[in-house]
């Protein structure tokens, strides 16, 4: 099976690549949580590290999570992985960037949404379409408020609609959109980053986002919490999933 994540290093080891490598869904299963998660930890403490781009393959960054893994015997385990990751994305030490094109729903744009800078293609596809299957994105719930504020977070939680790429630079949730958001990142880490000290980098990014850090953390404990013992012990949340997998309407007794 073809590895679920590309890994290689530029401009002398200043610059850490990773890119999304199960097109053209790139789910975010277990194994590219893992494959994700397993990279960052093991650049973190890379002296001369000065930025991370995360891309992928194809031409969409995620159609999202297994829908299979967030059924009640496998969710506590999805959730338990993907939140760490999230918490290793928002905490890392030096800019994160995230270059998005296409679809990037669901547990795709929770990914993306933990990065530190987000460069999207104007046509991009961000969404949250948890709703629709009758459950909620929880780390979208703790990020996307921080971004755009609560009004705006609840719009897109609990629509489930898509936005473009160009309407998510407007609202602040992308830094900028470009028709390449790969080259895009490329030239902000050339100008912004690759010139500056690795080490003063990395406090500065602490300090820029220590309390955002804290918030978020605190928040999703709390979150997964309300998901794991709260929603999945409803008819509908579990009736949801089941009729997405079985790829029929779903029946709701709004219970």
């Amino acid at each position: 099976m073809t590895e679920p994540l590309k890994i290689w290093s530029e401009s002398e080891g200043r610059l850490l690549r990773l890119r999304l490598n199960r097109p053209k869904a790139n789910l975010i299963d277990a194994a590219m949580i893992a494959a994700l998660d397993a990279a960052l930890a093991g650049h973190e403490r890379d002296d001369g590290l000065g930025a991370v781009l995360l891309d992928a393959e194809g031409p969409h960054f995620s159609f999202g999570a297994s829908v299979e893994e967030h059924l009640p015997e496998q969710c506590a385990a999805m959730l338990a992985g993907l939140h760490a990751l999230v918490a290793r994305m928002i905490e890392f030490p030096v800019p994160l960037l995230v270059a998005v094109r296409g679809q990037c729903l669901g547990g795709g744009l929770e990914v993306a949404l933990a990065g530190h800078l987000l460069f999207a293609a104007p046509d991009a596809a961000l969404g949250q379409p948890e709703m629709k299957l009758g459950v909620f994105a929880p780390a979208a719930s703790c990020l996307l408020p921080e971004l755009v504020g609560p009004q705006r977070a609840l719009d897109l939680l609990v629509s489930g609609r898509s936005i473009t790429g160009a309407e998510a630079a407007a609202m602040g949730i992308a830094s900028e959109a470009a028709a390449d958001p790969e080259r895009a990142a490329l030239a902000y880490f050339e100008e912004h980053l690759k010139p500056k000290s690795a080490s003063s980098l990395r406090y500065a990014v602490k300090a820029a986002r220590l309390d955002y850090v804290a918030r978020v953390k605190d928040k999703i404990r709390t979150v997964e919490r309300l998901y794991l013992e709260e929603l999945m012990a409803t008819h509908d949340a579990v009736a949801g999933l089941e009729a997405f997998i079985a790829k029929r309407p779903p029946q709701w007794l709004h219970r």
